[in-house]
């Protein structure tokens, strides 16, 4: 493939049942949800052999991610490419109206508890709606032990876990090893390490509506993932980048990826020079420009730009809000 073959690639949604989930997704993006479930994921971009996203529109319509990222990866991801195999990130939006049950995820060096093709999973969220009663666990308070995280009920998770209330635009870190829980009507648009590995503490005693049973938890193996040293997980703190044209904050930054805000109403950049970037639309919509192409972007909508995109002119249709995902592109 020739680097003139890639544009800005979008990709259609993969709406996945979750009995935690809720309907909010599909007024929220303007999509039709299957069924009458509840739909607790939407899958955005994911290069995993069950989900497999696949390009919505232009030449490539229709291909999958894998199938990209085997017949070009290098013109995908740049120099990140010399590193990995697959897309590194996966991203969702949730619409979590029960509570996602108390788990974690393995960090890349437990390699014991992570299956053959998987990688341990670091994820992060950004607030996107949530009731009054909403409610984001994330770290340990004094005290929790292995012991009692064992036996967590409804009556002790507050008093094993630290939690918050949060709020609309609010960044949330979940590094590997992070005991975790979010729900009674919260939506957050999420970004992941590639990986589908968690294990369960504690369910809040839901019922899976398919079998009558409580789903099954793994409180060996979450405990042996669990870094007791961490305290509370509070919200990260934006840090401004650039105010004219357009309003750029870095809300947060880890080893796997960056997540930045861009709010204008103005023309701005995005992108950059042979590194891959994800476009993600929270508020408004306008069009991403790239060789004088148009290519519109409104909310709810995810955008991959290739590395051999480059960086490209974003022109508002009114106040818009974005997010851009980058990755590092060297150790």
């Amino acid at each position: 493939m020739t680097d003139h073959a890639l544009y800005p690639l979008q990709f259609d949604p993969i709406f996945q049942y979750r009995l935690w989930g809720g309907r909010r997704l599909g007024p929220w993006m303007n999509r039709d949800l299957p069924g009458q479930d509840p739909i607790g994921e939407a899958w955005l971009l994911s290069d995993r052999d069950d989900h497999p996203s696949k390009v919505a529109s232009g030449p490539l319509a229709g291909m999958t991610l894998p199938q990209l990222m085997a017949w070009a990866r290098t013109s995908i991801l740049g120099p990140l490419a010399a590193r990995v195999d697959r897309f590194p990130l996966l991203l969702k939006y949730l619409d979590v109206e029960l509570m996602l049950s108390v788990q974690v995820h393995p960090a890349d060096g437990l390699t014991a508890l992570i299956p053959r093709g998987e990688t341990g999973k670091t994820e992060a969220w950004v607030v996107i709606d949530a009731d009054p009663g909403a409610r984001i666990y994330a770290g340990l308070q004094p005290g929790a032990t292995q012991e009692n995280l064992a036996s967590l009920t409804a009556e002790t998770v507050n008093d094993r876990l630290s939690a918050f209330s949060p709020k609309v635009g609010q960044a949330v870190h979940i590094g590997a090893g992070t005991v975790h829980s979010l729900g009674d009507g919260v939506v957050v648009f999420e970004v992941q390490q590639n990986s589908d590995v968690t294990y369960r503490l504690y369910d809040w005693n839901h019922v899976e509506k398919t079998t009558g049973k409580p789903r099954p938890l793994q409180v060996e193996e979450a405990l042996a993932c669990v870094n007791f040293n961490q305290g509370a997980i509070t919200p990260t703190d934006p840090q401004v980048l650039q105010t004219t044209p357009v309003l750029r904050e870095r809300l947060l930054e880890s080893a796997h990826f960056s997540v930045t805000r861009l709010s204008g109403a103005e023309p701005f950049q995005l992108g950059a020079e042979n590194e891959p970037r994800i476009v993600v639309c929270l508020l408004g919509g306008g069009g991403i420009v790239h060789q004088d192409v148009d290519y519109p972007l409104s909310r709810g909508g995810v955008t991959l730009l290739p590395a051999s995109v480059g960086s490209c002119r974003f022109t508002p249709k009114g106040a818009a809000e974005l997010l851009e995902i980058a990755m590092p592109v060297t150790e």
